[in-house]
């Protein structure tokens, strides 16, 4: 079975820093994967130069496709993004702006079809956004706002979604649910790659979580064999009680080390 996405010798220099250094890695259809690191690891640019929206050396692909001989409109097809700017310029209605989600799949200025419609409908429902379709995106507040564009992201209805801290700024109830959102996707047969800083959320919810720093992989796998306190104290500095509860793995940082 051809991966989900691969990702094959990924190199991308920004100025005179190498942000990311010979990244590879695979992913399944049907796998949740968490991407873990501190601030300025490179998590947000492996996302950006997968969609090819920085320029780096390397390939990916898709199914055995390089993203890089898709047109945009053929890449809007097979992956979503999510990024970590959650900014709206335009006064639309959050319906109007899940809607924009549909755009790879419709065909110029037609009406939206009845699939169109469905899937819109299902990432409001996803995101618990009935009560607001009809407010204005600039109305919102920032939690809203990212319920919002996660929902556009997810009425894109692709095979693999990409995502830069999908939970930032949510509330924890809102967390769980965009987890268990992420989870049922996985279930589905599509594949999901989410930036978390929630190492615990992470834990419980990930198949496979990819701890990188500096810019390179230290280490990718299962959550517990991945979220050491070896590898915490490594990576992120911190002392850590990590314990493995009915709902999976659990991560509170105690300390500095």
């Amino acid at each position: 079975m051809s991966c989900a996405l691969s990702v094959r010798s990924l190199n991308v220099r920004l100025g005179r820093r190498d942000v990311l250094r010979d990244v590879s890695f695979d992913m399944q259809p049907g796998e949740f994967v968490g991407l873990l690191g501190p601030n300025g690891a490179g998590k947000s640019t492996l996302l950006k130069a997968i969609m090819g929206l920085v320029a780096g050396s390397g390939n990916v692909s898709r199914v055995g496709r390089r993203l890089a001989d898709m047109t945009p409109r053929q890449r809007g097809r097979e992956l979503a993004y999510l990024p970590q700017e959650r900014e709206v310029a335009w006064p639309v209605s959050v319906h109007t702006l899940i809607e924009l989600g549909r755009s790879p799949h419709r065909n110029g200025l037609g009406p939206p079809r009845e699939q169109d419609r469905l899937a819109v409908e299902a990432a409001i429902s996803a995101m618990d956004l009935g009560n607001l379709r009809d407010r204005s995106a600039l109305e919102l507040s920032g939690g809203e706002r990212a319920r919002v564009l996660i929902a556009r992201a997810l009425a894109q209805e692709t095979p693999v979604l990409l995502t830069d801290e999908p939970a930032a700024g949510l509330d924890p109830a809102h967390q769980i649910a965009l987890m268990s959102t992420f989870r049922n996707l996985a279930s589905e047969g599509r594949s999901v790659l989410a930036s978390l800083h929630e190492l615990t959320l992470a834990g419980q919810w990930c198949d496979r979580v990819i701890l990188i720093a500096d810019g390179s992989i230290v280490a990718e796998g299962p959550p517990d064999a991945v979220l050491t306190p070896s590898n915490l104290a490594t990576v992120y500095g911190v002392r850590a009680q990590i314990s493995v509860t009915s709902d999976g793995l659990s991560v509170v940082p105690t300390g500095l080390v």
